[in-house]
């Protein structure tokens, strides 16, 4: 059996419904038995990354919204949905950058404490690679990634027969007015931060992309990547189109990039 692949799809900007959608999709095409057509042997999921079209609040498994605080978002202008990962209330915004590893973690061989550990490295990285030190991960009930008070990196994971979902969503030019409307993860006190904020300098999501690969090449160098397009439906067309991006193969050795056009799993 060769090398467990994950295939790290970019999706650029997408309602977060979307993005749920095709996390559910994944999450059944990794539950299908071994050797059906739905998975091959070597398949170990989908690294899921995209920038959220529009403001939406979560909450997660322990809540975190009344119905009547949920009304008082709407009346913003916000969407405001229910998910099944860990943790509070947070928001989710464009000018972020959401990353939804859809992984099996029996096939990587990986612990699911290790691969949150491997989710705050790689962002703490992502910073140092931007020039932002002093970033660390947090214990719980301040799990993510801080600078000082201010959390610039929230984490919220599921994990289910072996399978994780949801992931991390790091902030990299998010207006951050939409946070003073809540009490984000339940932590009163604390505060919310940007890359752009802390660096002084607009950073948007597509900059980020290159060095969330490295980061994550780092973290998790075990894992043999394909960075693939998916059919996405452009506003005021009738058709899919596909999009034509690189396709990597982050191992130890060198990468090997070409070109190539794929579809979202059937």
């Amino acid at each position: 059996m060769g090398q467990p692949a994950v295939q790290l799809v970019w999706l650029k900007q997408m309602r977060y419904a979307e993005l749920l959608a095709l996390q559910e999709r994944w999450l059944l095409r990794l539950q299908a038995k071994p050797g059906t057509a739905a998975l091959s042997g070597t398949e170990a999921g989908a690294l899921l990354l995209c920038e959220p079209a529009g403001p939406v609040y979560t909450a997660g498994l322990r809540g975190g919204l009344t119905p009547e605080e949920a009304a008082r978002l709407r009346a913003l202008g916000a969407e405001v949905r229910s998910t099944g990962r860990g943790g509070l209330a947070t928001f989710h915004g464009p000018g972020q950058l959401l990353c939804h590893p859809v992984l099996d973690l029996r096939r990587l061989g990986l612990r699911l404490r290790t691969h949150v550990a491997a989710l705050e490295a790689c962002a703490v990285r992502l910073c140092e690679l931007q020039g932002l030190h002093g970033t660390r991960a947090r214990p719980s009930p301040y799990t993510g990634v801080w600078l000082g008070e201010r959390k610039i990196c929230a984490i919220g994971v599921r994990c289910g027969r072996h399978i994780t979902s949801h992931g991390l969503a790091l902030n990299c030019s998010t207006d951050l007015t939409w946070f003073e409307h809540i009490v984000p993860c339940g932590l009163v006190g604390t505060g919310v931060t940007s890359l752009s904020k802390e660096l002084q300098r607009h950073i948007t999501v597509n900059e980020i992309i290159p060095p969330f690969l490295e980061a994550f090449k780092e973290t998790y160098k075990a894992l043999s990547i394909a960075l693939c397009g998916l059919q996405r439906r452009e506003k005021g067309e009738d058709k899919e189109q596909e999009e034509r991006v690189p396709r990597v193969k982050l191992t130890d050795q060198a990468d090997e990039i070409t070109e190539t056009q794929t579809q979202a799993p059937d």
